[in-house]
This record gives C-alpha cells, structure tokens and sequence, in this order.
C-alpha cells in the first residue's frame, strides 16, 4: 500500500516497459511511487524485442535480467544481408566477453519484460500502479506536482514531488509541459508480418537486416511461445496508395512473404501489423518537476533496435538521479544532467545511427552500395575493426560518451 506521505512520492505516467523500470528502479531506492496507466491492463505490445548487453547490465541490478534470461533467446550473432547476394557481414558479438557479461543480443518481447517489472514492483512497499486511469492534467509549484487523472468517471488528484512522462509517442505529458517534438516521419508506413518458418534453415541469423533498393527487409526471431519461436519480418510499405486493408489481407501478406521467402505456397501468419514511423526528439525534456523519458521523449525508426533500449536507459540514469535529489544528497541541477546525457545521446547516437541503418538497406546507387558494403565486409573480417562496431552499435560506446557529459 502506498504511504501516507503522498507528497513525497514519484508519479509515473505509463506503465510500458520505460516506466516501470523508472518505478522500480526509484523503488529500490525507497522512493514511494506511483503509476498511472490509461489501458485497463499491461499492452500486448509486439513491437519492440532486442535488449542489447549494457541493457541487461542495467537490469541486473534489479533481477530484472535473470527472468529475461529466462525466457528470451539469446543472439550471439546478427547480420546485414543483400536481398539478391545473401549474407554481407555476419558480427559476433562474443567478440565483446571482455567487455562485457552479456556478449549477445537478447530477444524477448516487450511485453513479457513489462509483466516482470510489474511483478518486480509490486514486491516494495509503497508503491501502486493504476490502471485504467490515464493522465490528465498537470499543475506543480515550489513544493511540488499535483496529477489529474481520470478513473471512473471522476477525476483523481494525486500530489508529489515529481512526476515522469513515460507515456509514448502521443504523450499527454510532453504536450502538458508544451515541449515541441522536433523531427520528421517517414513517408512510407512499416508492416510487421510474424510467421513460425524458421529462417535460419536458410542460413539466417536470428537477427538479421537485408538490403535491397525496392523492398529491404528486417527480421528477428522472438521465443512466443517456444521452440521455434516467431520470426517478425519488418517490410516498407512505399505504396503511398496501397491500403492497410489491402497490405494486412491474406493476399497481401502473403505476396511480401512470398517475395522475401519463396520455399512455401502459403505461410501461417498470426500476427500483422502496420504502423508510422517518426524521427523525433522532444525540445524540452524537463520543465520544473515534470521530466520525460522514453517515446514520450524521442522516436526512430526500428534498424538497429536502439529505440526501446535507449528509453530504457533514460529510465535508469534518471531513476539514479532523481534518487540522489529526493534523498538529498543533491539538488535538482543534476536532473539537468540527465536531460544533456540522454538528449544529446539520442541525437547524435540513436536518431543519426537508425537514420544512417535505413539509408544503408534502401540505397539505390549501385556504386554507393558497393562501397557500402566493402566497408562492412571489412570490418567484419578484421577483429580490430569489429570491435569498436559492436561497441558502437551495442550501444556500449554510447552509454560511455554519455558518462562524460557534466
């Protein structure tokens, strides 16, 4: 149950995977919290599922990272293919055992790791979730943020000391504090189409993105169920005319499919989904006692799956200092750190890094992609040019960069 000392608690708007981890990352901290969440229960979100090493460093803390151990898959390797030309560069990421404890990828989806936070937090004292009760307005003062949210039919006042804004991509917290999200979207939708055929009969890595310059493809395989898991299959929809209900009909589904993978007549496909998909990072990550993290801060395409990590990120290196503020061994200046690691990280990491990704499958010219690929190639067969790739596009190298911004 919460304690009766409701001012001195931490809101957090969304219950996605970003939030609770801020929840239970100031939790261990014995830091009150509460969540509000605007769905009625956790969201079977299949979007997000790849957890890079220093993402899994992060988590231990919390025993976060055995129970994902538990059910993921681990991907010790992950390629860059042309869709004609097979396999480009394969990179091991077992390269990286001095480096770190995780020298793979681990794949889970993003639901699975959101219901162990929630288990994860529901075991400290003082602390709540809410469900069913999405923000809706915000007011704060010297001393402090009042919440409104609605539940029932009535509006809820809830007081603290600080309030985050997990609350993805349509965040009303990011549009309560009047911060721009500074960017552009794409002009062709993503359908994400999952079937069970195994692709690594086919000499795929259960990470894989392949290049082509009328239709790339980006692939994974995640647990489901079990052994053999889903393979998620990301294609570019560059029909601006093309409906989703003509992408997402058996017929459509099964042209992508059987374009990429032309070893079956018919393929079963038990989930496909189409979504927009935005560069955008929000101008203004604090304004007083309000804070952002996650989507509701910044957005990228999905090649390189730095997005959900990166909130992730945010999450703990904000839960570390807003710890260090609510227990009063610093003022709140140093929330103004968090806001210059992790803003400028994403700009010139994330948002550049996936940009530059969707550029290298899509490009055209024959001659650029040539030289494209020579580079790759090299990198990969040379372990002196592979490793600061991977500590590069693990995020490792990143995170370090971050460190170093006052």
């Amino acid at each position: 149950m919460p304690s009766p000392d409701s001012t001195r608690r931490v809101i957090i708007a969304g219950a996605g995977p970003v939030g609770l981890t801020a929840a239970v990352a100031l939790a261990n901290q014995g830091i009150p919290v509460t969540v509000l969440e605007a769905e009625p229960a956790l969201t079977h979100d299949l979007r997000a599922g790849t957890f890079h090493p220093p993402t899994m460093e992060m988590l231990a803390a919390y025993g976060v990272t055995d129970a994902m151990l538990e059910q993921g898959l681990k991907v010790p390797h992950w390629q860059v293919r042309d869709r004609e030309m097979g396999v480009v560069a394969e990179w091991d990421l077992g390269m990286l055992a001095d480096v770190t404890p995780y020298p793979f990828r681990l794949h889970l989806e993003q639901h699975k790791l959101a219901r162990i936070l929630l288990d994860k937090l529901l075991a400290y004292p003082d602390t709540e979730i809410l469900f069913s009760t999405p923000l809706s307005g915000i007011e704060q003062d010297a001393g402090g943020v009042t919440a409104f949210a609605s539940r029932d039919g009535e509006t809820l006042r809830i007081r603290g000391k600080w309030l985050i804004g997990c609350d993805g991509g349509r965040s009303f917290t990011r549009k309560a504090i009047g911060s721009e999200f500074e960017g552009f979207t794409w002009p062709e939708r993503f359908a994400v189409l999952s079937t069970d055929y195994d692709l690594s009969a086919h000499g795929y890595a259960r990470n894989a993105y392949i290049a082509d310059p009328q239709e790339w493809v980006a692939v994974f395989c995640v647990p489901h169920d079990g052994p053999p898991g889903l393979w998620r299959a990301v294609f570019p929809i560059t029909d601006p005319d093309e409906p989703d209900e003509e992408v997402l009909s058996s017929d459509g589904v099964q042209r992508r499919l059987k374009g990429f993978m032309p070893w079956r007549d018919h393929y079963d496909v038990p989930y496909a989904s189409i979504y927009r998909v935005h560069q955008r990072v929000a101008k203004d990550w604090r304004v007083g006692r309000v804070l952002l993290a996650g989507d509701a801060a910044h957005v990228n395409n999905p090649l390189g799956a730095f997005g959900l990590n990166g909130g992730l990120h945010d999450a703990i290196n904000l839960a570390g200092k807003l710890g260090a503020v609510w227990h009063g061994r610093a003022d709140d200046t140093l929330l103004d750190r968090y806001v210059r690691q992790r803003r400028n990280t994403n700009i010139d990491f994330v948002q550049a890094t996936s940009i530059r990704n969707k550029r290298l499958l899509e490009e055209r010219d024959p001659g650029v992609r040539r030289e494209r690929f020579d580079e790759l190639r090299r990198q990969a067969s040379d372990r002196n040019s592979a490793i600061p790739f991977l500590l590069q596009s693990s995020m490792i190298m990143s995170l370090r960069k971050a460190e170093e911004i006052q």
